[in-house]
């Protein structure tokens, strides 16, 4: 994808979205600490107060821009300073080329602006080519997880099962990530927060794997 995507919110605020780099990794360590329990929680579906150095290699270091690709949704502070608000992943499954987990984490004093549904368009023209679905694991409370993917196509939730619903979306038909072109993003009307990326391998509801498993829970949130 382009360095920068411009984009709008909700709220009209001016924003970019940027590829997230190996030289984010200790500022994503610091960010994730700042988040409240509940959005930390909503991220794993654990309690993970932390990222271990080996959930940072899978989160950061394994971001390859084809199979992974993760974006950092940055605002410029009245002082002129980038500030990241925002980060959204998609991971392609290892067995299923076609299909693929996504996540959206939103830093909570800048929840209902918007910013998960700016980096959810801008993380959808740019997904893994040839994913056609999303399989992913969502807090059955979480609304917003589940109306934001309901946004993206058709979509299966399956009965609660330990407080988790597994969620299967078919993406319609159109411009693959790698094709998709370069411009500005205004976000829709609705604001999408906290959708939360599991594991590589289909979901299953239970038992929940451990959160420090990179190639399970947690790959990629901030």
């Amino acid at each position: 994808m382009d360095d920068l995507t411009p984009v709008r919110l909700r709220d009209g605020t001016e924003a970019f979205v940027v590829p997230l780099l190996p030289a984010n990794r200790e500022a994503l360590r610091e960010e994730y600490e700042h988040l409240s329990a509940e959005t930390r929680f909503d991220r794993f579906l654990a309690p993970v107060p932390t990222l271990t150095d080996t959930m940072l290699d899978h989160l950061v270091c394994e971001v390859d821009g084809v199979d992974h690709v993760a974006l950092v949704l940055l605002v410029i502070t009245p002082d002129g300073t980038e500030r990241p608000v925002g980060l959204a992943r998609i991971i392609r499954y290892r067995n299923d080329p076609s299909v693929a987990d996504v996540a959206v984490t939103v830093v909570d004093d800048w929840h209902g602006r918007g910013v998960a549904t700016a980096l959810l368009e801008v993380l959808m023209q740019h997904r893994p080519r040839g994913v056609s679905r999303i399989v992913t694991l969502v807090n059955a409370s979480n609304r917003a997880s589940l109306a934001m993917l309901r946004r993206l196509g058709e979509i299966e939730v399956s009965k609660p099962e330990s407080g988790v619903q597994v969620v299967t979306v078919t993406l319609p038909d159109g411009a693959d990530s790698a094709s998709a072109g370069p411009g500005r993003v205004d976000a829709g009307a609705l604001a999408l927060e906290d959708s939360p990326l599991r594991r590589h391998d289909p979901p299953s509801p239970a038992p929940l794997p451990l959160a420090g498993d990179p190639d399970r829970p947690g790959a990629s949130r901030r």
